[in-house]
C-alpha cells in the first residue's frame, strides 16, 4: 500500500464542547482540500516525547468530527485525559500552532447512495464520526431516516447538544434521542445504557419501510461490543448492515 499523506496544519480556532472535552478547528497550511469519507480518522503528530523518553513525537488518532466539504479545514473533539500528555498538549494547544497530520484514513464510512435509513449510536466522543456522517448526509439532501442515540453519563457531558437538536428541528427526517446513564431527577429524556433503547429504535426503523435499514456505532468496547451482539445474536440484523469503531 502506498504511504498515507502527511501534511501541516495550523489550529485555526478552539472552543471548549463540554468542561473536558474541546474542539479544534485545523486547517492546511498549504491551503489544500482535506479528501475524506465522512466517517474516517487522521493521526496528529505532536511534538511531546513519549513517556521516559528525552526526545520523540507522539501521534494520536482522531475521527474527523466535521463533514467533507472541500475546504482546508477538519474538526476533532479531544477529550481532556487527566495526566495524558497527548491530550494535555492538545488542550493547551494556541490558534495559530501548527503540527503535522497523517491521513485521513480508515474504513469506518456510510458511502453516500448505498445507505438507507440509518441509526447512529454513540456514547462520549464517539459521536464526533457519526455527526460527520450526519451532517454529510444533510448536505446531499438525504430526506430517509436519520436518527442518533448518544448517551453520556451527566448532562453536561453532552457535545453538540444544541446543534443535534438544531437540526432535529429542521429536518423532519432527523431524531435525536438522548440518554443519560446517571440521570438527574428532573431528566426527562432516556435513561441507563444506550444498548437497552436500540431494539426499540431499530424496530421502529424497519417499520419505517424506506430501504434496508443501517445501524453505525461508535464508542467504548464494552458498549460497541454490547450493541453489536444484541443487533447480530439476539435481533438477527445482517451483519452488512452492522458498522462499528470503537476507540479504546
Amino acid at each position: 500500500m502506498p504511504p498515507l499523506p502527511t501534511f501541516t496544519a495550523r489550529l485555526a480556532s478552539a472552543r471548549a464542547l463540554t468542561p473536558y472535552v474541546r474542539e479544534l478547528t485545523f486547517e492546511r497550511v498549504d491551503g489544500a482540500p482535506l479528501a475524506f469519507e465522512a466517517g474516517q480518522w487522521v493521526s496528529l503528530v505532536l511534538p511531546v516525547p513519549p513517556q521516559g523518553e528525552a526526545t520523540g513525537e507522539l501521534r494520536r488518532a482522531y475521527s474527523i468530527a466535521s463533514p467533507p466539504d472541500g475546504s482546508p479545514r477538519f474538526q476533532v473533539a479531544v477529550t481532556r485525559v487527566e495526566g495524558g500528555p497527548g491530550s494535555t498538549y492538545l488542550h493547551a494547544m494556541e490558534p495559530g500552532a501548527t503540527l503535522d497530520v497523517v491521513g485521513p484514513q480508515g474504513f469506518f464510512t456510510r458511502p453516500m447512495g448505498r445507505s438507507g435509513p440509518s441509526l447512529f449510536v454513540a456514547t462520549g466522543t464517539g459521536l464526533t464520526p457519526l455527526r460527520s456522517m450526519l451532517l454529510d448526509a444533510l448536505d446531499h439532501g438525504e430526506a430517509r431516516a436519520l436518527w442518533v442515540l448518544f448517551g453520556v453519563r451527566e448532562e453536561a457531558d453532552f457535545l453538540y447538544r444544541e446543534e443535534l437538536d438544531a437540526l432535529a428541528r429542521a429536518h423532519d427526517n432527523v431524531r435525536v434521542e438522548l440518554v443519560l446513564s446517571r440521570p438527574h431527577d428532573a431528566w426527562t429524556g432516556r435513561r441507563g445504557y444506550v444498548q437497552a433503547h436500540v431494539p426499540e429504535l431499530w424496530r421502529d426503523l424497519e417499520d419505517r419501510a424506506e430501504g434496508e435499514p443501517h445501524v453505525y456505532v461508535c464508542g467504548l468496547q464494552r458498549m460497541v461490543g454490547a450493541v453489536r451482539d444484541l443487533l447480530r445474536k439476539e435481533m438477527s440484523v445482517p451483519r452488512q448492515q452492522v458498522h462499528s469503531e470503537r476507540y479504546d
